[in-house]
């Protein structure tokens, strides 16, 4: 456990307003600081910072906390992590304690330190003269050159022998450490190498960590791709392949792939600016991850028809994260590795320069798919744009878009307004009736997974919100007695309002929502920022008001008592099924 005071160092040496700032453009909002939400996408600044009280919190998505949960969510790092990566910023030395560890006693520090031993591994094995001969004949015919394998740091894993196994072993990792960075399985004869006889692609985070790895066959055995899956060190949702070189570059886009391959062939042929995901399709963490990077992405996707699926879906995600984006057509070639092999990269520039805006996309897209000549046809092709363009939110976007599907098709552009607006007219009512069940279950409590507890004493739930809010921002007056007593854990009717209770007495005077990221979750963290958010938001956090709640608390508590009353119990007395 990591001592309170030392937190409290961190987190007054590393202010949190310009901790954020290097990641969201903030400004200046009475006395807080307002932006764009990094964690869900937004067109409308929900996401408040406040310097008061060193925290933050997002009225769009709930997202809060302070400066490490923030460092936490953005970089992808447990508790410990973001704690040593503040620490390093501050120039503070951190005493020793024990690193974060899942339930297998597994620690992120350790996976790194296996994945850099893995990288080095697989480096040298790539160039063995006996071992390593087939994976540089792949990479040669593949059109690499010698400078792309050595900067990516590419390798190759010995098809026989569990030779990483051993080596890993060698160096005092255990078989169970090994096989939860993904480098080893595990049958009934025992645990064997997870990679066997496959080029190997390190995955590198923006801080030159080595995270992850993707492995290839030589032949067309499947499974083709092999990827490490989600460890202490690594979520494969939230990283890019390449990133860690694109964010450097000056072009002011990037260029999303599908492959390693391509990556590597783009970078090597001078644009790079080229990032891929990672055995996945494009994900809402990655599409805000690019969006810290660059306004501007161009999806460069396969022209078959799964890549085509896939370039559909990326434009919504990328639209949501607030970036502006085009697709790539390419002719001739079904991917830019080819491409470039093909017509050179001179031609490739050509092509981002000539690449299609996201309406030109969905117009020749929705024309491929329909025979236009057919009335019928025509007719369900028009219907699909006119969805399209009522899902989006800029009227004057949604006019020009209208003006031009118009001439595209033939029809009159009045027709087409017509339709585009009954549209939206049922996707309002549509979500508005979303809108109110939610109210209603959030408002009961219902709905809560966060705190279960909370819809059993709703009055009292909000009561425990509000005095806890106070106390986070004034942890000393956990000392005051009212009417003669303390404030006590039993004067609380949730589990999590006793436990947040319970930490702030532990910490005392040294409290700050910095320490529950060890203990809590992201989502109870986030509640215990909206409770301080809610305080913020009013002026009135003295002792007094601080009094008045406790004997509120109190008063719910003993006229309920400690109630065991489930979730359908609850449900059962709303319909007036219970007395």
């Amino acid at each position: 456990m990591i001592p309170a005071n030392v937190i409290e160092d961190i987190r007054y040496r590393c202010d949190i307003e310009s901790v954020i700032s290097s990641y969201v453009s903030l400004k200046r909002a009475g006395s807080n600081l307002k932006g764009l939400c990094p964690f869900h996408s937004e067109k409308t600044p929900s996401f408040t910072v406040y310097p008061e009280t060193q925290s933050f919190y997002c009225f769009g998505c709930g997202a809060g906390g302070d400066v490490i949960s923030f460092v936490m969510r953005t970089e992808n790092l447990d508790y410990v992590a973001a704690v040593e990566t503040l620490a390093k910023r501050a120039g503070i030395t951190l005493p020793e304690f024990g690193d974060k560890q899942r339930d297998d006693g597994v620690t992120r520090t350790r996976v790194l330190q296996m994945n850099l031993e893995a990288a080095k591994f697989y480096r040298k094995m790539l160039y063995d003269d006996n071992i390593g001969a087939a994976g540089r004949r792949y990479f040669v015919d593949r059109g690499l050159s010698m400078m792309a394998i050595k900067r990516f740091g590419l390798g190759y894993s010995p098809p026989s022998g569990n030779q990483m196994l051993k080596h890993l072993t060698s160096l005092g990792f255990k078989p169970h450490e090994i096989q939860t960075a993904y480098f080893a399985g595990k049958s009934e004869r025992g645990y064997y190498d997870y990679f066997r006889g496959r080029v190997m692609f390190p995955i590198i985070d923006v801080s030159g960590n080595v995270i992850a790895f993707g492995g290839r066959v030589l032949d067309d055995t499947k499974p083709k791709y092999l990827n490490t899956s989600d460890t202490p060190a690594f979520k494969k949702s939230r990283n890019l392949f390449a990133l860690n070189y694109a964010k450097n570059t000056d072009a002011g886009y990037m260029i999303l792939c599908e492959g390693y391959m391509d990556v590597i062939a783009l970078h090597d042929a001078g644009f790079g600016m080229a990032v891929a995901t990672l055995g996945t399709a494009l994900t809402d963490d990655q599409a805000r991850t690019l969006k810290k990077y660059t306004g501007k992405v161009i999806i460069s996707y396969d022209s078959d028809e799964a890549g085509q699926k896939a370039t559909s879906r990326a434009i919504d995600l990328l639209e949501k994260a607030g970036l502006e984006t085009k697709v790539l057509h390419m002719e001739g070639a079904k991917d830019p590795d080819e491409y470039i092999k093909k017509f050179g990269k001179e031609k490739f520039r050509s092509l981002i320069e000539e690449s299609r805006s996201k309406f030109d996309y969905v117009l020749a897209n929705t024309a491929a798919k329909y025979d236009l000549a057919n009335d019928a046809e025509k007719i369900r092709a028009l219907s699909e744009i006119c969805t399209y363009i009522a899902g989006i939110h800029s009227s004057v976007e949604r006019d020009i878009y209208i003006e031009r599907a118009a001439k595209s098709y033939a029809v009159d552009r009045k027709s087409l307004e017509n339709d585009v607006n009954s549209r939206m007219r049922r996707l309002a009512k549509e979500n508005d009736k979303k809108r109110r069940g939610e109210l209603i279950r959030v408002t009961s409590g219902i709905a809560d997974r966060v705190n279960p507890d909370y819809a059993k004493q709703p009055k009292a739930a909000r009561i425990e919100e509000s005095l806890l809010g106070i106390l986070f921002i004034h942890p000393e007056y956990i000392r005051r007695t009212v009417d003669g007593q303390a404030l006590s854990a039993e004067d609380f009717t949730t589990s999590l309002g006793r436990r947040l209770y319970e930490k702030v007495t532990e910490a005392g005077d040294h409290f700050s929502l910095g320490i529950l990221g060890e203990d809590f979750t992201f989502d109870e963290v986030s509640r215990a920022s909206e409770m301080v958010a809610g305080r913020n938001e009013l002026s009135d956090n003295s002792e007094t008001t601080y009094d008045t709640f406790v004997r509120s608390l109190r008063k719910e508590t003993q006229k309920n008592g400690n109630s065991s009353a489930t979730l359908e119990d609850i449900l059962r007395r709303k319909r007036g099924e219970l007395s």
